[in-house]
């Protein structure tokens, strides 16, 4: 494992997945990462910005068919009528362990943005060599464009391919985007902190979702009905 460190080195960390799930999810990542990425640089993620926008919308009817009882959001039940419906075949230790990982503010039931998440994770994962071949890893072939787009942008970011997104590989992609411009670093940094969710200085492709909804305006959408 380690080798010898000159003065001034210190060891590389090597990030260890805190549950089951994480290690699943950066697992499956890595798998995705070795076919490479198409996405040349950060300024063509924010160009499709509206379409993915526009196509994640599309999924509200999807969300409020589930949501039973229309009360904003799904639980755990709900989830799982979701899972059977959509054709998803996870264990009921799964499908809990997405819920618990995607419901951000332990209120006990996904909102759209975390519901769009969840899905995304679900598309991930079901990335198995035995899965390829299945007509549609979920049931809406129309949103899995969008997922892999997603993939795809975590996939570029994340240069060592290690599963996760440190804050220097953040600051590589958008100096790469715009490069010469005194304000590409404080973007990054901007941009890092808004996805680094738990402030641990590695983000997962759970978090960075969740960040990915808010630069879009995802969670707009919430907000205004709430009101």
């Amino acid at each position: 494992m380690g080798g010898v460190l000159g003065k001034g080195e210190s060891p590389k960390k090597v990030w260890a997945p805190e549950t089951k799930l994480e290690a699943k999810m950066v697992e499956a990542m890595q798998r995705r990462e070795s076919q490479g990425s198409s996405v040349k640089s950060f300024n063509t993620v924010i160009l499709k910005f509206p379409k993915i926008d526009e196509s994640l919308r599309k999924c509200k009817a999807t969300f409020e068919q589930f949501d039973e009882d229309s009360n904003g959001a799904i639980d755990q039940e709900e989830l799982k009528k979701c899972f059977s419906k959509l054709e998803i075949s996870f264990t009921e230790e799964e499908i809990n362990d997405l819920f618990e990982a995607c419901d951000i503010n332990d209120d006990l039931g996904m909102k759209f943005s975390e519901f769009i998440v969840l899905l995304c994770l679900v598309y991930l994962l079901k990335d198995e060599p035995k899965a390829l071949h299945a007509k549609s890893r979920i049931g809406m072939p129309n949103l899995e464009a969008t997922f892999e787009t997603l993939v795809d942008t975590f996939v570029f970011l994340d240069k060592n391919k290690d599963g996760y997104v440190s804050k220097n590989e953040m600051v590589a992609a958008i100096n790469e985007t715009t490069s010469g411009e005194r304000s590409s670093g404080r973007i990054a940094m901007k941009r890092f902190e808004e996805m680094d969710w738990d402030k641990n200085g590695m983000v997962n492709f759970k978090e960075f979702l969740f960040a990915f909804t808010r630069w879009i305006g995802i969670d707009d959408i919430e907000d205004d009905e709430n009101e």
